[in-house]
């Protein structure tokens, strides 16, 4: 069964391929796998702060720009606040 394609899980790997590029998917994969011992595609709006918290050790691990680091954290939070589009709005 096809996951569908703006899940949760998809939103944060689009995000995290601006700035890791391919290995964006594995990384998350890995991410929600080693650190929330769940399967990515149940990756849930609960578990979102959390995986944001181990995104940023990680990634601070390989980069020294603490300005990237910020802006990648600060791009998934807003997938934490808009759980879902206000009435009448429509995603662009």
């Amino acid at each position: 069964m096809a996951q569908p394609a703006n899940s949760l899980y998809d939103q944060v790997v689009k995000v995290t391929d601006v700035y890791l590029g391919p290995a964006a998917e594995r990384f998350i994969a890995r991410q929600v796998e080693n650190h929330l011992h769940k399967p990515p595609q149940r990756l849930s709006q609960s578990d979102l702060l959390s995986l944001i918290d181990w995104i940023r050790v990680v990634v601070s691990l390989i980069t020294d720009d603490s300005d990237i680091v910020e802006e990648y954290v600060d791009e998934l939070r807003k997938l934490a606040v808009n759980k879902k589009p206000q009435k009448g709005q429509q995603g662009s």
